[in-house]
């Protein structure tokens, strides 16, 4: 014969569970925001140049993208799959404050990321691109220019940053409530989100559904932030010419084994790179050096550094601001023999607004139709206005760059 409270046990129906996606997305979003929390403190905690503060911020910015696109998959998944209904022996009064904290962190888990986003989009000062988990580079917000001013920058670190006690402070309602339930004689609902380990449920009322397109519509929206800005500078952008035509030009530059190398110090360690992309125009007669000139056209997007955020880096605002400026363009006149060198020349760089005059003094091979170039140039940051506003005291990057040049043409006939 059955027991009272084996009668009162079996015609109680346990507390629904959440399908193991709902379940999967809740614990991976909610242990991402605290982290980032917590981890948001100690970064900006660090002094100014620490060799972590990169790579944190980086982390960072990651992290915060990753919830942002895991919380677009949450919602279509909530959509589709509505969650189970809180226990009934739960007072009216708490049903609504469960739902308006549910609610409260659907809109943190939106405005947390956004706000960040909007927050490195506006930077006035280190305005450092955002690279995912450093191989993936995601732009800034479009259409925000207007808010990159040191007022509304503040403004929204100011928002970003309260937003994490707001967080914390919805964190602490819901666990208390979660607690509170379980050490009632209410239905507890801690198992509904972690099955077993509080006690067993009954599974979810009905079965998943919309695990592609949940999932499915997040990558997409993922995918074409990060590769719509690809696709349009690469249609806007094509190979590089040289930026005015010289005229009676007769070398042709081998691009294979030509290069434009430069090399610096970062935060005491040495960097180097080159780019990928440039062309030049060369008229040079050793017998008529007053007619000679050259024009080079460089593809600023094309440098490369072997890292992929120090390239982010290189090509935004405070750098080479290639999506405004896309060529650095330069022209060299005024040759004449060299004193240390073969020959030596004048130098003009525009990068930018920027234009500097340098000499360039280098050697030159001439084998027949083969000719063979080298030089080193030393140039300033400052005097070119690359990351004057992220590292104005070269607190990080050293204000000297040492470029080589090396080219290889062969001559044109005719």
């Amino acid at each position: 014969m059955a027991s009272i409270s084996d009668t009162e046990t079996s015609t109680q129906p346990r507390s629904a569970r959440y399908h193991g996606v709902a379940i999967g997305l809740h614990w991976a979003i909610a242990l991402a925001m605290i982290g980032l929390i917590f981890g948001g403190w100690f970064m900006t905690d660090l002094p100014d140049g620490h060799p972590l503060q990169y790579a944190l911020y980086q982390f960072h910015k990651s992290v915060g993208i990753t919830i942002l696109t895991l919380t677009i998959a949450r919602v279509a998944w909530r959509i589709m799959n509505p969650p189970p209904p809180l226990p009934s022996d739960m007072k009216a009064l708490e049903k609504t404050a469960s739902h308006a904290v549910h609610l409260g962190f659907y809109g943190l888990m939106i405005a947390m990321p956004l706000t960040g986003w909007l927050y490195v989009s506006t930077a006035t000062q280190f305005d450092i691109p955002t690279v995912i988990y450093g191989l993936i580079p995601w732009p800034d917000l479009p259409f925000v220019g207007f808010l990159t001013n040191d007022s509304a920058h503040s403004a929204i670190e100011f928002v970003h940053s309260k937003l994490a006690w707001l967080t914390i402070g919805l964190v602490g309602l819901h666990v208390a409530g979660a607690v509170k339930h379980e050490l009632s004689d209410e239905e507890g609902v801690l198992k509904r989100m972690i099955p077993g380990l509080f006690g067993k449920t009954s599974g979810p009322g009905a079965a998943a559904r919309g695990a592609a397109i949940s999932f499915g519509g997040a990558a997409m929206a993922f995918i074409a932030i990060t590769g719509l800005p690809v696709l349009a500078q690469t249609i806007s952008s094509g190979p590089s010419s040289a930026a005015d035509a010289v005229t009676g030009a007769n070398w042709q530059v081998e691009a294979e084994t030509s290069s434009i190398a430069f090399a610096g110090v970062y935060n005491g360690s040495a960097y180097g790179g080159d780019f990928g992309d440039w062309s030049a125009e060369i008229a040079f007669f050793p017998d008529d050096l007053a007619a000679s000139q050259v024009e080079v056209a460089v593809t600023a997007a094309t440098i490369d550094t072997g890292s992929t955020g120090y390239n982010q880096s290189a090509r935004g605002r405070d750098f080479f601001d290639v999506e405004t400026h896309p060529t650095i363009a330069i022209s060299v006149s005024d040759f004449s023999a060299g004193e240390t060198t073969d020959y030596t020349a004048t130098a003009t760089i525009r990068v930018k607004e920027s234009e500097i005059t340098v000499p360039l003094d280098f050697d030159l091979e001439i084998d027949g139709d083969k000719a063979a170039m080298t030089a080193s140039v030393e140039l300033l940051r400052e005097t070119l206005q690359l990351g004057m506003s992220d590292d104005p005291g070269f607190d990080w990057l050293d204000n000297e760059v040492a470029v080589d040049i090396t080219v290889n043409a062969t001559r044109i006939s005719g």
